[in-house]
């Protein structure tokens, strides 16, 4: 039995088939062992890239084996999903965990960001991010059945998509609860930046680039 339902496949494809450009390559790093969802974001990614009508192309890592891999981008859990343009190249776009429930759309959201070539950002809000000469790290805590926890992620991506100095991680943390601990995550979203200062709850695009760079300037 597959992830998706038949009418949740019949949405995607025609979501595929109005918003799909370019090749996408979709990096799925899995383990067999002490990975609670790896099959199932293993076996999502597979039903859509069949949705794809070969617009998506899969390589599925193996975490244990392929360390060289997973250090390359950054992968030091999993599930994890990398999604790179159809030139190979890194955007700087993650999710850890399985992209399910309300975190499905922000997934099909940066296929399609990748896919068009375009993050959808104002001018001006692209050339700042642009600016950005230092690396920021955003971290996005979410769980599957948050409704404003995509907004957030989806912001996050296209921070990314926008500059090689930023990544954008989501975080399901209900499987990483380690780091939910950490991190003081009592509610979602909570977005972290470089380690040293977090956003509670969803907000406007110039009030999360500009905590981004209030970090900035604090480093200097």
């Amino acid at each position: 039995m597959g992830i998706l339902r038949e009418e949740d496949k019949i949405e995607v494809k025609k979501f595929f088939d109005e918003r799909l450009k370019d090749k996408v390559k979709i990096l799925i790093f899995t383990q067999k062992i002490n990975c609670r969802f790896c099959n199932e974001t293993e076996e999502l990614l597979k039903e859509i890239a069949e949705l794809s009508d070969g617009r998506i192309e899969l390589d599925i890592k193996n975490f244990a084996t392929e360390k060289e891999e997973a250090e390359k981008y950054n992968i030091d859990k999993v599930p994890a999903v990398v999604i790179l343009d159809k030139d190979g190249n890194d955007r700087g776009i993650r999710f850890f965990g399985i992209p399910a429930g309300y975190e499905f759309a922000s997934l099909l959201e940066a296929i399609s960001m990748v896919s068009k070539g375009e993050s959808g950002l104002s001018e001006e809000i692209k050339q700042k991010i642009k600016e950005i000469d230092e690396d920021i790290h955003l971290q996005v805590f979410v769980t599957p059945s948050c409704p404003y926890c995509p907004q957030m992620v989806v912001l996050s991506h296209k921070f990314a998509f926008e500059s090689d100095k930023i990544r954008g991680d989501m975080i399901e943390v209900s499987e990483f609860p380690e780091l939910g601990e950490l991190y003081e995550v009592m509610g979602v979203p909570k977005t972290i930046i470089n380690n040293k200062t977090f956003i509670e709850g969803a907000v406007p695009v110039s009030h999360y680039l500009n905590r981004i760079l209030e970090v900035l300037k604090e480093t200097k």
